[in-house]
């Protein structure tokens, strides 16, 4: 059976699905890889590396399975092979045309953000990996973005301090830049709503900022806010970000609109000269004066939405990336041959639609079509 590897559509997109070393564990594997001219140029992986470890080079590739980083737009998915497989990270409530004109299709549809969080798990989360690259990404940005030094210096032309960085948000994101940042010299602290969060901050470096307001689910999850507990979030950090130079916001809520951290009294509050670091731009941004792709200055502060963080660092982000297609497709499929274990929750958890019906919930209600659960067949038996 047939792999097909796209070139990215998306302006600014640096990577691809599958590098070069992932091309070759799939042939060696018995599939047939096709490769899209060019789709490995932004990630310095050129055609004839493809070539060298057993893929085919296409113009316009069709594939049993359509692998992507992004979604399709809607004239690629028109080429697609009926029945196909697509995976990719496609936010399907983001984008309920491209899954619409998917299932038309009868495209088994698999979704990179609708991985289950599960330990077995972990191998195949390009949410993740992805997140990682972001982090360190937006703590070089700060660095590179503020016109003084990240660290402590003392020089005979006088004592530099070291900047006062925040970073809002500790996930795997959060934690890189925690980490990033604080290599780099800074003084950095760290707020999440989820008290958990204290011992994972501590670890990478920073100090914690405990406030009255938490939002511990199960799993280790946040809650979402009520309005009255953003108010009180909202006012107990506003002297926390006006004591900052440089604030990294990194909470993306994949598939939802990005919450609204930093506020515009707080950016008023801060500093001249600082700087406030929003990694969560694309989802709409972190900061309420947030525009995704520019810097914004507003009463002497910075404030720059950072667009598609991973592609700024391609190679790395693709490397990471194809490991996770990898493993996730290990489960639909081998040998050459694509075998969904379909009760597999993994397997389940990631599939947006297959055979022409929508398995995932919230994406049925959203395009108002009925939800078809797919049941396992263990647990039908058991019934």
């Amino acid at each position: 059976m047939k792999i097909a590897l796209f070139k990215e559509s998306r302006a600014g997109e640096t990577r691809v699905a599958l590098t070069p070393d992932a091309v070759k564990s799939l042939v060696v594997e018995g599939w047939e890889v096709l490769v899209q001219r060019g789709a490995g140029e932004f990630s310095h992986f050129n055609d004839a590396s493809y070539e060298a470890v057993g893929a085919t080079i296409a113009d316009a590739p069709t594939g049993d399975v359509n692998l992507r980083v992004n979604p399709p737009t809607l004239p690629e998915i028109a080429l697609l092979t009926e029945g196909s497989t697509h995976l990719s990270f496609l936010s399907p409530l983001l984008a309920q045309d491209i899954v619409k004109a998917l299932n038309d299709r009868r495209v088994t549809i698999l979704s990179f953000d609708l991985l289950p969080r599960i330990s077995r798990a972990q191998y195949m989360d390009a949410l993740s990996s992805q997140a990682t690259v972001s982090g360190y990404r937006a703590a070089l940005k700060g660095a590179t973005s503020f016109d003084r030094f990240f660290p402590l210096l003392t020089t005979a032309a006088g004592t530099i301090r070291p900047a006062k960085v925040l970073v809002m948000g500790v996930g795997v994101a959060g934690l890189q830049a925690i980490s990033t940042a604080k290599r780099l010299g800074a003084k950095v602290r760290a707020y999440d709503v989820r008290s958990a969060a204290k011992e994972e901050a501590e670890s990478a470096g920073a100090v914690f900022v405990k406030l009255a307001v938490t939002a511990d689910a199960a799993g280790g999850y946040a809650r979402e806010l009520t309005d009255e507990e953003r108010l009180q979030q909202q006012a107990a950090l506003l002297s926390e970000v006006a004591n900052s130079d440089v604030v990294i916001t990194t909470a993306a809520v994949p598939g939802r609109k990005s919450p609204i951290l930093v506020t515009t009294a707080m950016v008023e509050a801060m500093g001249e000269g600082s700087l406030v670091i929003d990694m969560a731009a694309d989802g709409g941004g972190n900061c309420e004066l947030t525009k995704v792709g520019e810097v914004v200055e507003h009463h002497g502060v910075r404030i720059v939405g950072m667009a598609n963080p991973p592609a700024e660092m391609g190679a790395s982000a693709s490397f990471m990336y194809a490991n996770n297609v990898l493993k996730l497709l290990a489960l639909f499929g081998s040998k050459g041959q694509l075998a969904p274990d379909w009760n597999d929750e993994v397997v389940i958890g990631v599939t947006v639609a297959r055979d022409g019906a929508i398995n995932h919930a919230p994406t049925a209600e959203a395009l108002g079509l009925a939800h078809v659960a797919i049941v396992p067949a263990a647990k039908e038996i058991a019934e």
